[in-house]
């Protein structure tokens, strides 16, 4: 059995539209994202998007299905 600790993962974005405003915004560990915001390195989301941190996501902003579906799945109540 393995007891490895999950991090809450934070939101971020990779997806834009023609206006620049990301389509949606992902799951990504806060640890990697001040490292891409700062270095430009790439983050990896839960749904397994790859891509640099560009915006920051603000309340009510829309979130990935896939990050969110396995975000609840990895919460424990």
């Amino acid at each position: 059995m393995n007891t490895d600790t999950l991090v809450r993962p934070d939101s971020t974005t990779d997806e834009s539209t023609d206006s620049d405003t990301p389509k949606f915004f992902h799951y990504v560990k806060k640890d990697k994202i001040a490292e891409s915001a700062v270095m430009g390195t790439h983050v990896v989301a839960l749904c397994g998007e790859v891509f640099p941190v560009t915006k920051s996501a603000k309340p009510g902003s829309p979130v990935c299905p896939d990050c969110k579906h396995i975000y609840e799945s990895l919460r424990r109540d």
